[in-house]
């Protein structure tokens, strides 16, 4: 994954009455930390930065008065009504640096006919290189039936990304419709039951 490059400055007013107006002037407040050095605050370009989060786990190439950082956001507050970014969290991280990350999980192909898949776990905790961190993992439902489950065991992983979490935890569950008595008889004939929850 490319390094999206940001310029920031030093934020040097704070409470809300200065978030407000960095917002305003277009800039969103954030902080750097990690690898036992200061947190320092700074301010973000409001519409540069929004695309670059766009991407999950996007590694942040942050120049701050001609000081550059590499940087994961870890955590990004939104205005519930706007939707737009009011603060963001970032983790100072080095080339080389194994990091742990929550990534997507994309279902991909057709089950067979008549099944119901449940997706019960949309992310999973990996560990990877700072610098090369997936955007994803897909896992194929091609073919899979009714009684089949994918673990988070059983998902390929790209090369030199660990899995975290419990590799027994349920990923995917495949199983036959629930049958009614009222859905048997409103049921157009030749229905096929097959879908994928995302």
């Amino acid at each position: 994954m490319s390094e999206q490059k940001l310029a920031a400055t030093a934020r040097t007013e704070f409470g809300k009455g200065a978030a407000r107006k960095a917002r305003v002037a277009g800039k969103i407040p954030a902080v750097i930390y990690g690898h036992g050095a200061d947190v320092m605050h700074i301010l973000l370009p409001a519409r540069e930065t929004t695309l670059a989060v766009r991407t999950p786990n996007a590694l942040l190439s942050i120049d701050v008065d001609g000081e550059a950082h590499l940087a994961l956001a870890k955590d990004i507050q939104r205005d519930p009504i706007k939707q737009i970014i009011e603060h963001i969290d970032l983790l100072t991280v080095r080339k080389g640096e194994k990091v742990e990350v929550e990534v997507a999980v994309h279902l991909d192909g057709e089950p067979a006919p008549g099944t119901v898949v449940t997706q019960e776990a949309v992310t999973l905790l990996l560990l990877a290189d700072a610098t090369n961190l997936p955007e994803a993992v897909t896992v194929s439902l091609e073919g899979r039936g009714v009684g089949e489950h994918v673990l988070a065991g059983d998902v390929v992983l790209p090369a030199g990304v660990e899995l975290v979490l419990d590799p027994e935890t349920m990923v995917a569950n495949l199983a036959a419709p629930a049958v009614t008595a009222d859905t048997e008889a409103e049921a157009p004939e030749g229905d096929v039951v097959a879908e994928n929850a995302e």
